[in-house]
């Protein structure tokens, strides 16, 4: 058990095998969870999933913690978690600056265009500790004001954008993602138009691939919205959000090997996000089920997300005095 400035515990689970470990930081009244990936070294290519809100309000069904919110996180508390494990690679020997690729990717827990005033500061921070690393905003995309993601990513040209778009009707999606105040489709589309715009950079939409959505006229309802002259589209092997649940791996990478292929037919640049550890630790994105045990073990802290099945989290007694 290892700790920092902001976070007093954190607890590390390896999977050696699949080169990822999984990062588990928690205090009194907060926790979250960091992803580091090697590929195959980490002086090749470090990849670090870390979180900007303990638990999340948002409530995707996909989700382990989309249950749950706690709070959003400070600026130190987000900027400490890539940091740690960076310092953990250079006591392994690992020269920070001359990684081949270096991504830190705000994808792990928490919607960071909900909390963006602790987000864009971590932006700038991160940036100047790691100029080499690309800072990589994955957004569910609320309905908020875009303009600070804007300002900040035309300051510092590593950083990319990508929408979760996951289905190819507004419908199916709201199903997926019940948070009600969030853009549709085709304003997802004007956003990231605009974003580009003004970074001159393409932005990327997620595309979470299972057998409802996976069809021809899938990927035309696509086209129509997102120009593959523009957009980059990332096609997401299905992980599972509870560890009990069984992972039919090998059907979703093939489900998802299949789409990749009619979207490439129209035009699009495409990648399989495909993590290590999704069987073993929940390497996957979404895949937070140390982060479920902690709710459940603070019901005083976990509010319940719109969309989540479970039962409401009551405080005990002498909490709602």
């Amino acid at each position: 058990m290892s700790t920092t400035l902001e976070w007093p515990q954190i607890r590390r689970i390896d999977d050696e095998a699949e080169n990822v470990s999984k990062h588990v930081f928690t205090k009194g009244d907060a926790v979250a969870e960091a992803v580091l990936y090697r590929y195959p070294t980490y002086q090749e290519r470090t990849v670090i999933c870390c979180s900007t809100q303990s638990g999340c309000p948002v409530g995707c069904r996909f989700c382990g913690a989309g249950d749950a919110f706690v709070r959003s996180l400070t600026t130190d508390e987000i900027v400490e978690q890539p940091v740690h494990l960076l310092d953990g690679l250079v006591e392994q020997g690992v020269d920070i600056p001359a990684i081949g690729r270096l991504q830190i990717m705000f994808m792990s827990m928490g919607e960071p265009l909900l909390n963006i005033k602790h987000l864009v500061p971590a932006l700038r921070e991160l940036h100047e500790r790691y100029p080499n690393a690309a800072l990589l905003i994955s957004t569910s995309a609320p309905d908020v004001n875009y303009d600070d993601i804007i300002e900040v990513s035309r300051e510092i040209p590593t950083i990319g954008l990508q929408f979760s778009v996951h289905e190819s009707t507004d419908e199916a999606r709201d199903a997926l993602i019940p948070f009600k105040r969030k853009l549709t489709l085709a304003q997802i589309a004007e956003k990231g138009e605009a974003w580009a715009t003004a970074t001159r950079r393409r932005p990327y939409f997620n595309y979470c691939v299972h057998d409802r959505n996976d069809g021809q006229a899938d990927v035309d309802r696509l086209l129509e919205l997102f120009d593959p002259r523009l957009w980059e589209a990332t096609l997401s092997v299905i992980c599972e959000r509870d560890e009990s649940m069984a992972v039919a791996h090998q059907r979703q990478r093939d489900l998802t090997s299949a789409f990749m292929d009619k979207m490439l037919t129209v035009g699009y640049s495409t990648r399989m996000f495909d993590p290590a550890g999704q069987d073993t630790i929940g390497g996957g994105c979404g895949q937070l089920w140390f982060v479920q045990s902690w709710f459940d073990e603070h019901p005083d802290l976990a509010r319940r997300s719109i969309g989540s099945d479970k039962p409401a989290i009551h405080p005990p007694a002498e909490a709602s005095a």
